[in-house]
């Protein structure tokens, strides 16, 4: 048993002597170059996938016992916590002021033009159209709408001797969206986010699909453990990774977001795989949790704590969006609210979002 768990949990367990190796090798590998800071910010940036995988996998155990909405809430909270500490240690050594928008803008493209898009697309293909509630969908959108807007639309205007008291009012109505948000989402209106998908039979032992194994895969304290393990693992990786990616771009022609990129790509990663196997089984209401959710969560979750920690050290971010990034920001939340309006999702939605994520790509590397 302890030898089947560790040979599950070996991508973890690897991470800790790459973790004192970076720590030995951090000093030689600045002198060696730029070259090779890159190589093993790369090789790190990789573990870090691997390893929020592997706590992605656990979330998802948790997820299957507890069942919607409960489930993808674990799912994309332990997704939020990875971004969010990433991000953080990122700050300590970044002098970036625009790094946590535009790591908030990409996660928010990343989420609903990739990850929907990419599952109602395949799904689509597969399925034709792909049933859900749509009472998510618009809850989803009209939350996200709200989120940006205080904090990334709204800031646009504010003076910058008043930044400080729109930092605090920031944090508290994220605080204060999230907690009824969550009330609704775990109370009396949690039939918002759950769609009754029909039965199939299977032979006898057979799971339907997949979820069975997972749900008996390991206990509850062990997954617990694991996520909670796996977590501080990706927070040591990414100091060592912060520093390798800073120096291998410093002076370079890298798109000044690419940061932002690479910090919310590692945080949605695991989400992508649940999100297209969802959408493979049928299963669009995952989907839809999952990338709509996670959007919610980056914006509600993130915003505050980065706030907090401005108003702690005197610093203050830009949050306020580019004009580019808010006309992306409202084509894809409007792109989302007709999509997302049915009940039903189909190939033609999804690539619709699709493509806005690869006008997203194209316009990172124009530098907008």
């Amino acid at each position: 048993m302890a030898g089947s768990i560790l040979k599950q949990e070996r991508m973890l367990l690897l991470a800790i002597p790459a973790a004192i190796l970076a720590y030995l090798a951090e000093h030689a590998i600045f002198e060696a170059g730029k070259t090779a800071a890159l190589i093993a910010a790369v090789l790190l940036i990789g573990l870090i996938v691997l390893v929020s995988m592997r706590v992605a996998h656990h979330a998802e155990i948790l997820a299957a016992k507890v069942g919607d909405p409960y489930g993808t809430m674990i799912l994309t909270l332990s997704a939020v916590a990875v971004e969010v500490l990433i991000l953080a240690i990122i700050m300590s050594e970044s002098s970036s002021p625009t790094l946590v928008r535009d790591t908030i803008y990409s996660a928010v493209m990343i989420d609903i033009n990739g990850i929907l898009g990419l599952a109602a697309l395949l799904g689509g293909l597969r399925h034709g159209e792909q049933p859900y509630n749509d009472d998510s969908g618009k809850t989803y959108g009209v939350m996200i709408l709200t989120a940006m807007g205080i904090s990334m639309i709204v800031p646009e205007f504010i003076p910058n001797e008043s930044w400080h008291v729109y930092s605090a009012f920031t944090i508290v109505a994220m605080i204060a969206l999230y907690a009824l948000f969550l009330k609704m989402q775990v109370g009396p209106h949690s039939y918002f986010f759950s769609y009754a998908h029909p039965r199939k039979a299977h032979p006898a032992g057979q799971a339907s699909d997949g979820h069975a194994e997972e749900e008996d895969e390991g206990s509850v304290p062990l997954s617990i453990g694991t996520i909670i393990a796996g977590v501080v693992m990706i927070g040591v990786l990414a100091e060592f990774m912060s520093a390798f990616l800073s120096e291998s771009l410093e002076g370079t022609s890298a798109p000044p977001a690419l940061m932002a990129v690479v910090v919310a790509t590692i945080s949605a990663s695991p989400e992508i795989l649940t999100a297209l196997r969802s959408a493979l089984r049928n299963r669009m209401q995952a989907v839809v949790n999952i990338a709509m959710g996670a959007s919610l969560s980056t914006v509600i979750l993130t915003v505050p704590v980065m706030e907090g920690i401005a108003l702690y050290t005197g610093q203050p971010f830009i949050m306020a969006m580019t004009p580019v990034q808010t006309v992306m920001v409202f084509i894809t939340l409007i792109a989302a609210a007709i999509n997302l309006n049915d009940g039903e999702t189909n190939a033609i939605e999804g690539m619709t979002h699709f493509i806005l994520f690869a006008t997203f790509i194209m316009l990172l590397f124009l530098g907008l």
